[in-house]
């Protein structure tokens, strides 16, 4: 398996998949140089750094970021956790940046990851004296900063950020002035990756140079996954020669409306893809309540405003609020929510999804099924058929129904999920044997 920083390789290996292309009107990106199958591994990157989730540290490697039933503490602090000693050296120049700070503040002490991540990234350019393995195609000096597209909120929270910086990692960083520092946190927050499990879990974060080429389409035909710092793109349908690589950003169960939106919020481009153009299943996505007095277009708007508050309320609220309370919220969002739209609506489902979530840690594994089968239904519908959603989903169910011994639905819910993860992560990825390993000792 070719590697990014080498470029991937066809069967052919005089012929390059992959190259680099610059366009007046598309700006950069990437695109395969011969035919692609669907399920075809394209690229393979390691990040320049990555950073692990504080809520990851009890179970995951501080370098490798991957899940380990064994663990080596770090002796200092007894927070940081390693496969063992090739990784904890690997590690050690980033984790004596946090080393202190957790021996002194233990498990509590977790700043924003951005910054996290920002520090690393300091001090790994403050030692290289070459261009990283994963700057072959495009270094961090290149990468998009859109200063000048910055609004005032979004420049406040970069200042609070290197505030942060300053507190927590000025006796290890060397910093470089303040307008260097707005750009690279502002470099970080447009182009940066966020590492996810099979059930798309938060695991961490990261940035990959090369990779922030890939340009974004709500009409993709590639996917990034991830095991443990590894990143790889597989095709998900058949590309042409010469056909662009092209991936999602965001959550696609949006209306076209709502991701236009977010996309220039985030990353400060329009997107136009065919999808966005034709608003393709807007109406199915909004079920707005049809039986009785029809709401008005003001009234739906108002309660996209709504739910999209709550939401954000209710994702916010989970570490600090009870499952009780979490929990009223949900039905207090939802019940407003009936008197403009139907149930599956895409508001409807977030809030659910949430929902689902807090029975999970509270163990009733039957009500977390049954949000988890409503759910499934309308994310077959709502989301592209080769989406990672669905499949995530598809393995949450399949574990519930495992739980409460009923083997016939978990086997059935985890060969669903294989169909969509051998495309998406192709045949060899461990989530994929580890999934057909977990159907065969059932």
């Amino acid at each position: 398996m070719e590697t990014l920083e080498n470029v991937a390789q066809s069967g052919n290996e005089s012929e390059v998949p992959v190259k680099l292309f610059v366009s007046d009107t598309h700006g950069r990106g990437l695109l395969t140089t011969v035919p692609v199958t669907r399920g075809r591994l394209l690229l393979v990157g390691s990040p320049y750094c990555a950073v692990l989730t504080a809520r990851e540290r009890s179970q995951s490697c501080e370098n490798c970021l991957l899940r380990k039933k064994r663990l080596s503490r770090c002796s200092k602090c007894r927070q940081a956790r390693y496969c063992g000693t090739t990784c904890q050296r690997s590690d050690w120049k980033a984790h004596r940046l946090e080393c202190p700070a957790l021996c002194a503040v233990g498990p509590s002490w977790a700043p924003p990851e951005i910054v996290r991540l920002v520090a690393r990234i300091l001090t790994k350019q403050t030692t290289l004296t070459e261009k990283c393995p994963s700057e072959e195609l495009f270094t961090i000096g290149e990468l998009q900063s859109h200063l000048s597209d910055l609004s005032v909120e979004q420049k406040e929270q970069i200042g609070q950020f290197i505030k942060i910086l300053h507190k927590y990692y000025s006796k290890h960083v060397e910093f470089p002035g303040n307008e260097e520092l707005i750009e690279l946190f502002s470099k970080v927050n447009c182009n940066g990756f966020t590492i996810e499990d099979e059930e798309l879990n938060h695991v961490g974060a990261a940035l990959y140079p090369s990779l922030a080429l890939l340009n974004h389409s709500c009409d993709f035909n590639c996917v990034v996954t991830f095991h443990g710092t590894m990143a790889e793109v597989h095709a998900v349908r058949d590309l042409h020669a010469g056909e662009e690589i092209l991936i999602s950003y965001i959550d696609l169960l949006y209306t076209s409306r709502d991701r236009i939106a977010q996309l220039q919020d985030l990353y400060f481009f329009t997107c136009t893809c065919s999808l966005c153009k034709t608003h393709y299943l807007d109406n199915e996505k909004l079920c707005i309540k049809q039986a009785g007095k029809r709401p008005t277009e003001e009234e739906v708007n108002e309660m996209i405003k709504y739910s999209q508050a709550k939401i954000k309320e209710i994702r916010e609220a989970k570490h600090v609020r009870s499952p009780e309370e979490l929990l009223e919220m949900c039905e207090q969002c939802q019940t407003r929510q009936e008197t403009v739209f139907t149930r599956g609506n895409v508001y409807n489902l977030h809030v659910e999804y949430q929902a689902m979530g807090v029975y999970l840690y509270l163990g009733q594994t039957k009500q977390a099924l049954k949000l988890g089968l409503n759910l499934i239904r309308c994310y077959q519908t709502l989301y592209p058929p080769n989406s990672v959603n669905v499949a995530a989903l598809w393995i949450k169910i399949g574990r519930l129904h495992r739980d409460l011994e009923k083997p016939i639905g978990a086997i059935d819910s985890f060969h669903k999920a294989l169909t969509i993860m051998e495309m998406t992560h192709g045949t060899d990825h461990p989530f994929v044997r580890d999934l057909k390993l977990e159907v065969k000792t059932m």
